[in-house]
């Protein structure tokens, strides 16, 4: 195991600046996932850490050893790529083998660190196979027993799960959180999807335009965003925002059809302020009376919930019902919003608005 710190770590290619002085500290066996959208960055900052990238200022240190100036093989790293990069005409157990094979381990600690590796995979019955012989996810395996058999003290995860369909990836998150668990290595994961972040994670860090937004546990994230970016990013079915006028003598909030949307109570100083009003689908609730007029525009069934998209007057919301309700396109409901759970954002500057002077 080992720590990671980032600081103040910025990536430029040529006068373009793509990383803006990025600070991170990883502890001990944690597993950190860094999300965000394509562009942001987070492929490039892992890609730093693995010394795949030179570093334009700042510093990375592993365990307290700065290694700005290390190459891959001197940081006690393992990187598990996208692609697999297996060697195509090598068997499962050549490919897992190869690294300790350049670094001229034994041929007996190599067999043991194989075989090891395997039965935690359960590759045993696929090491005499070449990688066209497996499926994606055994393939995947195969890169991560590569990782394993070095025995890093960080794992690096870039974007592992994104070449397997849907089935497959449920399957490796927990196939990956399950090896994370028994090794107790220290782990960075690279993805774009939130609910990978969200269900793998110890922490989590959204980056956007190469900035970090927020680092927090996947419910500090989700229940206490800090902006917007970060509350609309992070949740499946996304938030909904709303964008409108805080009225004086805590009403609600004035939108632009002319409704009063009831948003809990406020610091008084806030009336008269543009801001956008988050809410979670979730959050949104059918009621017989005392909510607001809305129009079914589209039904969604999974399953186990529905999303609706509803239109309350100019303003299209989606709502999360778990409950099975009679609901068709075209019906009227009411719907309000479950006390105490509206997020209010500056329209401006998107930041978060405490409300109750930062009760919740």
């Amino acid at each position: 195991m080992a720590s990671v710190t980032i600081s103040n770590v910025r990536k430029n290619y040529g006068a373009v600046s793509v990383i803006h002085g990025v600070d991170i500290d990883i502890r001990h066996g944690e597993f950190v996932v860094l999300v965000g959208p394509s562009g942001c960055g987070k492929s490039t900052l892992l890609r730093m850490v693995a010394g795949l990238e030179n570093i334009s200022a700042g510093t990375i240190a592993i365990d307290d050893r700065v290694v700005n100036h290390l190459e891959p093989k001197d940081r006690d790293i393992a990187m598990v790529f996208q692609n697999y990069a297996l060697y195509p005409q090598m068997s499962v157990a050549q490919n897992m083998s190869f690294a300790l094979e350049l670094a001229r381990v034994d041929k007996a600690t190599i067999r043991q660190k194989v075989d090891a590796a395997a039965a935690i995979l359960g590759l045993e019955p696929l090491l005499d196979r070449k990688p066209a012989q497996l499926s994606g996810g055994q393939r995947q395996r195969v890169a991560m027993g590569r990782a394993i058999v070095r025995n890093p003290k960080v794992f690096l995860f870039d974007e592992p799960l994104s070449n397997l369909d849907a089935k497959l990836r449920v399957a490796m998150r927990a196939e990956i959180k399950g090896l994370h668990q028994r090794l107790g290595t220290t782990v960075v994961y690279v993805t774009h999807d939130q609910i990978e972040a969200m269900t793998m994670a110890d922490r989590i860090v959204v980056l956007n335009a190469g900035r970090v937004e927020q680092v927090g546990t996947p419910l500090e994230l989700y229940d206490r965003p800090v902006n917007r970016f970060v509350a609309g990013f992070i949740g499946s079915p996304a938030m909904n925002f709303i964008r409108g006028t805080l009225q004086a003598g805590q009403a609600g909030l004035k939108v632009a059809s002319g409704a009063v949307m009831a948003v809990g109570a406020y610091p008084s100083e806030f009336a008269g302020r543009e801001v956008e009003l988050g809410i979670r689908p979730e959050h949104i609730q059918v009621v017989e009376t005392a909510g607001l007029d809305a129009r079914v525009e589209v039904v969604e069934p999974t399953g186990s919930e529905t999303h609706v998209v509803v239109d309350t007057g100019g303003e299209k919301l989606v709502a999360l019902i778990r409950r099975r309700m009679p609901i068709s396109v075209g019906d009227g409901l009411s719907v309000a919003f479950e006390d105490g759970q509206a997020h209010l954002f500056d329209a401006e500057s998107g930041q978060r608005l405490d409300l109750e002077h930062g009760a919740r």
